[in-house]
């Protein structure tokens, strides 16, 4: 299907919730024991995004300009399936012929042959749940792939022809040394990805790990530790070609010179429409947030119903709640100050919502930028943008948006 100039780039996740292993710290919504589900739950996807042929309030307005496939282990789900899946959103929205098509994998369940199926099928963008190079810190994680699987992984996706490779890593795990860190940060590097996320590790309410700690069987995070780790990440990974282009990630350059920014999630940072498919997936589409049911089972059962479909929910929406002006302008400001490069456009701003950033957040910025926390930037002058003290201290700006 073609699009044509002036319709909006539209992201959209599927969320695959099947895993080997659940681990401790993870709160998303994924499910181990389940995998004889796949073959219903690859069909009940399909269908969902069926449910939104002919939706002329999208399809006349948008292009679909990046996939993503997010789990749970989506490296789970057979190449032919997840083409499956791809040749069904082609059919219903118009998506762009440089769309990006990212699939989430943990090492250890990709093959030299699953990851050109995947290719072959039309995926170009890989992600590698690395978390640790450190054997006793991919245990306590509960990870069940050691380093060399994540070299085996990197060197197959290669082979199979993928040139957009992202790893991603954990710091402040209970235990972690700074030089464990800084081997982790060697080793990832020495594979040269195109792209790595590295993320704090958090104690989510309801995980194993919260049990753990509230029962003294583990230690919580340090944060001071976290964030000395934070600051040699940034520091090593300059030096080492990699652009710090939001708060957790960085990216090299193409062969064009052009930044390797996973475009999926800057699609979220600027506060921009996508639509959730599957179990538990989150969407934000025509001035709607929507959540699906979590639940594989009554997911599968709700797209039974197909009477009184109210686009863009659908059967399987368990939420749906309108994203009223005052809060779209507030999320549009916290997420984007998360972009250290880009951040939030003045120009941008005006477009979207016919006002200037100081009309409406005038009090705000001139706050934060008194204590250093904010700037303008860009080659015009009008992106604001964090601080050096900002990076470190995002968590202050991003509550005056709240």
């Amino acid at each position: 299907m073609r699009y044509t100039a002036g319709m909006k780039p539209l992201s959209i996740y599927v969320h695959i919730p099947f895993c080997q292993h659940r681990c401790g710290y993870c709160d998303f919504n994924t499910y181990a024991g389940m995998n004889h589900f796949i073959p219903a739950y690859i069909s009940g996807v399909k269908k969902e995004i069926t449910l939104f042929q002919g939706y002329q309030p999208i399809q006349d307005s948008h292009y679909v300009h990046t996939i993503f496939f997010g789990g749970g282990t989506p490296s789970l789900i057979p190449p032919k399936d997840i083409g499956a899946v791809l040749g069904t959103i082609r059919q219903v929205f118009k998506v762009s012929e440089d769309c990006e098509i990212t699939m989430e994998a943990n090492p250890g369940t990709v093959t030299l042959d699953s990851l050109r199926g995947y290719q072959e099928q039309g995926v170009n963008r890989i992600s590698l749940g690395v978390q640790s190079s450190n054997l006793g810190e991919l245990k306590l994680l509960e990870r069940e792939h050691d380093f060399s699987d994540v070299q085996q992984a990197v060197r197959d996706a290669r082979k199979a022809g993928f040139n957009n490779i992202s790893l991603d890593l954990i710091f402040g795990i209970p235990g972690q040394s700074t030089e464990s860190w800084r081997t982790s940060l060697v080793d990832v590097t020495d594979l040269e990805p195109d792209h790595l996320s590295l993320y704090s590790l958090t104690i989510e309410e309801g995980t194993p790990f919260a049990k753990y700690v509230q029962e003294g069987k583990m230690t919580s995070p340090d944060g001071d530790v976290a964030a000395d780790m934070y600051d040699f990440a940034r520091e090593f990974l300059s030096k080492k070609g990699f652009q710090q282009y939001e708060i957790s990630n960085w990216a090299k350059n193409d062969e064009n010179g052009m930044l390797m920014v996973s475009r999926h999630n800057s699609q979220y940072w600027l506060n921009e429409p996508y639509i959730g498919i599957g179990a538990g997936a989150h969407g934000s589409i025509l001035g709607e947030r929507l959540e699906n049911e979590k639940n594989i089972v009554r997911y599968l059962r709700a797209l039974e119903n197909e009477s009184d479909i109210r686009l863009p929910s659908t059967p399987v929406t368990k939420d749906s709640t309108p994203i009223e002006l005052e809060r779209e302008m507030n999320e549009t400001m916290m997420l984007g100050l998360r972009l250290l490069i880009e951040g939030v456009s003045e120009k941008r701003f005006q477009e979207r919502f016919g006002t200037e950033m100081r009309t409406v957040f005038g009090e705000i910025i001139e706050k934060l930028e008194a204590k250093k926390l904010v700037e303008w930037g860009g080659a015009d002058g009008k992106r604001l943008r964090l601080t050096e003290m900002g990076y470190l201290l995002g968590n202050q700006v991003f509550v005056e948006f709240i």
